[in-house]
């Protein structure tokens, strides 16, 4: 029997140290396929679908488990503003962006901000002190992610309407990670991502109603976007965010940001056919030594 705890809690710690990567990739990947969609749909439109796909994909594992249900009304109340923050602050308003003009690479670089957003504020909330050598990984990854984008030219002319929604965008998420770390509450990923995509989709789907046309040109590019954005992307990408962020340092976990955009590029280069170059690569390097730097001294802490 102690033999069989102790197997359980090995496959366990494997689990959660794979997490990270996982999620990373799933994150970055969402980018190429949410280009790949819509040339189908319209921004609020494919969002709104995306969200109540997903609540249908998550309800049958709600039948079939026995969850950990909210304890009170300030619990249902968190995961419902995580929902908010994430899946229409962030998601909604860097889509919006997108359609007022911003590029991908702009909109990448800005939310790249998020980390230093993050590590500046959580010491104010939790009272952790930061040293010299976190806030140089932080900068050798807001760096790298710099190259990355700077590499691929896509650092074009962005409205300023654009450009005041993606950093409305940034601070959704940035508010949404400490949010999740200060209230300090563990919610089942089941029954949270049901309650926020169900916030996602009763907000969302109003303004694509009033906003757009609501026509689906639906063609296989788009059931294979809408296939990854709600299994990989939502459902797995951010519920192993917000599981990372309750059970780790919130600066060490936002650090991982700085891989999305050079991982976005790759597999963009793989389904999409644009070019890596030797600078997002070097790029792409310097990034993974600043969040290795971030997590070293996060983990001392």
């Amino acid at each position: 029997m102690p033999d069989a705890i102790a197997g359980e809690e090995r496959t366990d710690a494997l689990i959660w140290r794979a997490a990270p990567f996982v999620f990373v990739v799933f994150w970055a990947g969402g980018y190429s396929f949410a280009k790949l969609g819509l040339a189908h749909i319209e921004p609020m439109t494919m969002l709104a679908l995306r969200y109540g796909l997903a609540v249908l994909a998550l309800l049958p594992f709600l039948l079939l488990r026995r969850p950990v249900w909210p304890k009170g009304a300030r619990h249902w109340a968190s995961i419902a503003l995580t929902g908010f923050l994430i899946q229409c602050v962030y998601f909604g308003l860097a889509y919006l962006a997108m359609k007022r003009g911003m590029n991908a690479g702009t909109t990448a670089i800005i939310m790249a901000l998020q980390p230093i957003l993050v590590a500046a504020a959580a010491p104010v909330l939790s009272g952790a002190r930061t040293t010299p050598l976190l806030w140089l990984g932080l900068a050798l990854g807001f760096l790298g992610v710099l190259l990355v984008i700077v590499s691929g030219g896509t650092l074009g002319p962005s409205p300023s309407a654009a450009v005041i929604l993606a950093l409305a965008a940034l601070s959704g998420i940035t508010l949404a990670t400490l949010f999740e770390k200060w209230h300090g509450m563990r919610s089942d990923p089941v029954v949270g991502g049901i309650v926020q995509y169900i916030v996602g989709f009763a907000v969302l789907l109003p303004v694509a109603w009033t906003t757009e046309t609501m026509v689906i040109d639906w063609q296989p590019e788009l059931f294979v976007a809408l296939a990854y954005l709600v299994i990989a992307n939502s459902i797995i990408s951010v519920g192993l965010y917000i599981a990372l962020v309750q059970r780790g340092d919130a600066t060490r976990i936002s650090s991982l940001m700085y891989l999305v955009p050079p991982l976005a590029m790759i597999v963009a280069w793989a389904i999409l056919g644009e070019k890596v170059t030797a600078l997002a690569l070097a790029g792409f390097a310097l990034s993974a030594l600043g969040v290795y730097m971030v997590s070293r001294q996060t983990g001392r802490g």
